[in-house]
């Protein structure tokens, strides 16, 4: 999600109780925690940063993929990460940033210094947004998609995606660039169809709190058919909380409540889930070697 250009909406309202804590751990794929903490004009502190992480492992959540969306958010997605067992980063300029031209020389030259580091596991959220950013913008959004890919296949790291509006440019970049073995699609938001062109490439498929809502039969349409070992669950915190809390603020905390959906959608017992959806983001993003495998 693009800090310049998200809502304040999600951060309004009384933050959700703690769910129920799932029967083994399972992973938060994606979650901002500098702006669930911090919000988005600062970038928050230690301390308030570890004790949201220790309410998330309280329930079962104990590795969290924390990911960058510009040059700021990267390098403390990346520092966070190099002091926190429970946390990998990721690093990227998101689309809509590049959109608006942040994705210059300078800015791709860091990230793809940060893409080296021990703990920085992937590159992203990168790709195109045709919701909000406008046709001015289009080719720079590309380009910077374009460099992205190339960032991450010279590093030997995941790609994760943002795909707004663009499910077909998205599959066009990708197979005129040649994906990266581990391809994560980022909150999911495609139908049935769009979900099989993924999976039939290799591509592993996030699905967030908007698995739960009324109106989203599409993806849980696509989730029942996508294989176990292409399944990841993610937050994408503070933003696209799962029901019955919809509306307010979202947390790494709440990944049960979708991890329970997706158990339900696909038919899949919740602690073979559990244990499959850890394996899958250990086998795209790499172990979290000090962090406890049980609670």
């Amino acid at each position: 999600m693009s800090r310049s250009s998200s809502s304040r909406a999600n951060r309004r309202g009384e933050l959700p109780p703690d769910p129920e804590p799932l029967p083994l751990p399972a992973v938060d794929s994606h979650t901002h925690l500098d702006i669930a903490v911090g919000g988005f004009d600062r970038l928050p502190d230690g301390d308030l940063v570890d004790a949201e992480i220790a309410a998330a492992v309280a329930v079962g959540i104990p590795r969290l993929v924390q990911v960058g969306v510009d040059v700021a958010s990267s390098r403390w997605s990346a520092e966070l990460a190099a002091r926190h067992p429970h946390v990998l980063a990721t690093v990227a300029v998101h689309p809509n940033e590049a959109g608006e031209g942040a994705a210059d020389d300078d800015a791709l030259a860091e990230i793809d210094r940060l893409a080296a580091l021990p703990r920085v596991r992937a590159v992203g959220e990168t790709g195109l947004d045709r919701f909000r950013t406008g046709p001015d913008g289009w080719a720079a959004q590309e380009a910077s998609f374009r460099a992205h890919i190339r960032i991450a296949k010279d590093r030997g790291v995941a790609l994760v995606i943002h795909d707004r509006d663009a499910h077909d440019e998205i599959l066009r970049v990708l197979d005129d660039e040649g994906a990266p073995e581990h391809t994560v699609f980022h909150c999911f938001s495609g139908d049935a169809a769009f979900a099989r062109a993924c999976v039939e490439r290799g591509h592993v498929l996030s699905f967030a709190g908007t698995l739960t809502f009324a109106n989203a039969g599409h993806l849980r349409e696509a989730a029942a058919l996508t294989p176990l070992d292409q399944l990841l669950v993610e937050t994408d915190a503070p933003f696209l909380t799962p029901v019955p809390y919809r509306g307010r603020p979202n947390s790494s905390r709440l990944v049960p409540h979708t991890v329970r959906a997706l158990a339900e959608v696909t038919g899949v017992e919740l602690g073979q889930l559990c244990t499959a959806l850890t394996a899958n983001a250990e086998r795209v993003f790499g172990a979290w070697e000090d962090t406890p495998s049980s609670r």
